[in-house]
C-alpha cells in the first residue's frame, strides 16, 4: 500500500506509526520542510514555500502562510502524479495548512489530518495564567487565526486528535469527524529499570536509591509551568535536604512568549530566585538524548509534570509508564490521565507550597508510593501502550479510511481492567 504523509517537521507525530509501516514494507512518502533523522524505507521531499512579504493584517498572516505552505505541498505532489504515484491514503498535520490542496492533486484519495489544538479565547491557555495579561483583541485574532483549522476541517475525510480534551476544544459540528486515538508509547522502551543509573558531565552519578527529583520538558517555558516549578524549588529542596533535582529540556520557546529582558526564561528564573537555589543540588541538563533521558526517568523518585491547558507532553505518559511517581497538575489533559491518589498525585498549577509538600511526602516514605507506581505502568499499558492499543486503533482507522485491510497491522490488546477505554472511546465513532 502506497502512504503520503507531510508533516513540515517529519516524522513529528507519526514517527511510529511510519516506522511500522515501512519496517512492513509498505511505499512511503514523506514531504517535509525541516530533514530531521531519517527513517529506512521512506522516500523524502522537502517542500519549500516562498518566504512571505506581506502587507496584509497581522491577524491574517498565519492564513497566508498556510495557503503558501499548501500551495508549496501540492506542486510537489502534482510532480508525483507526473512521475506515476498515486497514494491509497495521505495523512498529514492540518495546523499550518500543508493539506489544505491535496485533495486538488488525487480527489479520490482519502485524507486523514491531524487536528492538534482548536485556539480559545477562554477557559484554556490563553487566559489561564494571569501573570502573562491577555490582550483586548485576543478573541478576534483566535478567531481569525482558526481560519487555518476550520478550512483544514472541510478539506480532510476525516481528523484525529490525541486526548478527549483537545477534541472537545473542536466546535461540536465537527466532533463526529475527528477521531481520538494518542500516538502511543513504546512501553517495551519506557518501563521500569531498578538497575538504571544516570551519569552526568560533572561526574556525579544517580540511580533509585537516591532521592531524585526530575522535571522535564522540551523547552523550560511558563507553558509547562517551569516558572511556577522554578518558585517551588527552594521549599522543595528546604523539605528535602538529600533530594537533587534533575531538569531536562531547552533553552528556547515552543509556545507562548519570549522571556522579556533576559535570553531565556532559566537566564530570567535563575536571576528571580537569585541565591535561594542550592545550586550543587539543582542540575540543569539542556536536551539530552532519549536513551539518557529514559534513565532519568527510571532513577526518578518524584516526577513533576506541569501544564498549561494545552496539549499533553508525550514525556508524562512515558513517565507513567516508566513506573514514576507523578506530581502533575491539576490541568487538562492532564486530568484526563492522573487519577489523584490513585495512579499519581494532582496539584494546583500555581501552588508552589502544596507541590513542594506533596514532594516532600513521596520522598518522606518512597515504600508507600510502590502501588501508585505500579498503577501509573498500568495506566499507560492499558490506554496508550503503542503496539497494544494505539498503534492498532490507528490503521484500524486508516483501515476504514482506505476500506481495505493494511498488511501488517497488529490486532489490538484485550483490555485488561475496567478503566480501559473501549474502542469506540478511543476511535471517537
Amino acid at each position: 500500500m502506497n502512504f503520503l504523509f507531510v508533516h513540515q517537521n517529519f516524522p513529528g507525530q507519526y514517527v511510529h506509526v511510519v516506522r511500522h509501516l515501512a519496517a512492513a514494507g509498505h511505499g512511503i512518502v514523506a514531504l517535509t520542510q525541516h530533514r530531521n533523522a531519517e527513517i529506512p524505507g521512506v522516500r523524502r521531499l522537502d517542500y519549500a514555500p516562498p518566504r512571505l512579504k506581506s502587507m496584509a493584517h497581522v491577524y491574517v498572516r498565519d492564513i497566508e502562510t498556510a495557503v503558501l505552505n499548501g500551495l508549496a505541498v501540492a506542486r510537489v505532489c502534482e510532480g508525483l502524479k507526473r512521475e506515476g504515484f498515486v497514494p491509497d491514503i495521505m495523512i498529514g498535520h492540518n495546523g499550518w495548512g500543508e493539506t489544505l490542496y491535496l485533495k486538488d492533486v488525487w480527489p479520490q484519495v482519502p485524507l486523514l489530518a491531524y487536528f492538534e489544538f482548536f485556539y480559545r479565547a477562554s477557559g484554556s491557555d490563553v487566559d489561564f495564567d494571569a501573570e502573562f495579561e491577555t490582550r483586548p483583541d485576543d478573541a478576534v485574532r483566535l478567531r481569525t487565526r482558526n481560519a487555518v483549522n476550520l478550512m483544514g476541517i472541510g478539506a480532510a475525510d476525516w481528523g484525529q486528535t490525541p486526548t478527549h480534551w483537545q477534541h472537545r476544544q473542536y466546535p461540536k459540528r465537527w466532533r463526529d469527524r475527528i477521531s481520538v486515538i494518542h500516538e502511543g508509547v513504546d512501553t517495551e522502551r519506557a518501563r521500569p529499570d531498578p538497575s538504571a543509573r544516570v551519569w552526568l558531565k560533572s561526574g556525579a552519578s544517580f540511580s533509585r536509591d537516591e532521592e531524585v527529583i526530575t522535571y522535564v520538558a522540551r523547552n523550560l517555558e511558563p507553558y509547562r509551568g517551569f516558572h511556577v516549578f522554578m518558585r517551588a524549588l527552594p521549599g522543595i529542596l528546604r523539605r528535602c535536604p538529600n533530594a537533587h533535582v534533575l531538569i531536562v529540556g531547552g533553552d528556547g520557546v515552543s509556545y507562548g512568549r519570549r522571556a522579556q529582558g533576559y535570553p531565556n526564561w532559566r537566564a530570567k528564573m535563575m536571576a528571580e530566585l537569585g541565591d535561594r537555589l542550592d545550586l550543587r543540588r539543582v542540575h540543569f541538563l539542556g536536551r539530552v538524548p532519549y536513551q539518557h533521558y529514559l534513565g532519568i526517568l527510571q532513577i526518578s523518585s518524584a516526577h513533576i509534570y506541569l501544564t498549561y491547558p494545552f496539549v499533553l507532553s508525550w514525556s508524562m505518559v512515558e513517565a507513567m509508564a516508566a513506573g514514576v511517581v507523578m506530581i502533575g497538575s491539576r490541568t487538562p489533559p492532564v486530568e484526563e490521565v492522573i487519577e489523584d491518589g490513585e495512579n499519581g498525585h494532582l496539584v494546583d498549577f500555581f501552588d508552589g507550597e502544596m507541590m513542594a509538600e506533596r514532594v516532600a511526602e513521596v520522598l518522606r516514605d518512597r515504600q508507600a508510593n510502590d502501588r501508585i507506581r505500579a498503577a501509573a505502568r498500568d495506566t499507560a499499558l492499558e490506554r496508550y501502550d503503542l503496539k497494544g492499543v494505539c498503534l492498532p486503533a490507528y490503521l484500524s482507522l486508516v483501515q476504514d479510511l482506505v476500506g481495505s485491510r493494511i498488511e501488517g497491522a497488529p490486532p489490538r490488546r484485550r483490555a485488561r481492567s475496567r478503566s480501559v477505554p473501549q474502542m469506540s472511546e478511543i476511535a471517537g465513532q
